[in-house]
């Protein structure tokens, strides 16, 4: 049975059917990680290019209040996460929740977590986008199956 859970949350229903799952599946005295990665968004509120579109340069200021804007919102989505868990019975002690900004890609920066955090098993939602912006970005489940190794991935529908 695993003895260290980090769950990866958005804000999307199936990120907290995921903490679902683990408040009514695994054993209460189990340790868990809550982890949510804030988009990188710095990169396109930093351009400063001549070639920039004159629409892309008026709506540019945006990006930098969507990062802002992400962070309270995963934020919460945290928070909700961990009343759920300490409402199942886990104990307080046994939690820990984290906020990070991306480093490289959302997915592996989750499996780079759970690697540095020695945890058992990542779980998280299928999917947190909509078909159509998987369809260009790609799903971060699908790529955190591709890069974990040694760890288990079970993923909330």
């Amino acid at each position: 049975m695993a003895k260290r859970i980090l769950i990866a949350l958005d804000e999307s229903e199936n990120a907290a059917r995921a903490v679902s799952i683990v408040a009514e599946a695994f054993d209460k005295d189990t340790e868990i990680i809550l982890l949510s990665v804030i988009p990188k968004m710095v990169a396109a509120c930093e351009l400063n290019e001549p070639t920039l579109t004159v629409h892309f340069k008026s709506e540019q200021s945006l990006f930098c209040q969507v990062e802002g804007h992400k962070e309270n919102i995963l934020g919460e989505a945290l928070q909700r996460a961990k009343d759920k868990l300490l409402e199942a019975g886990f104990k307080k002690e046994k939690i820990t929740a984290h906020l990070t900004k991306q480093q490289k890609s959302i997915a592996n920066d989750i499996v780079s977590k759970a690697e540095q955090l020695n945890a058992d098993i990542i779980v998280m939602g299928r999917r947190g986008l909509s078909g159509f912006k998987e369809f260009f970005l790609g799903s971060v489940s699908h790529k955190v199956l591709q890069l974990c190794k040694d760890k288990s991935v079970l993923l909330a529908q």
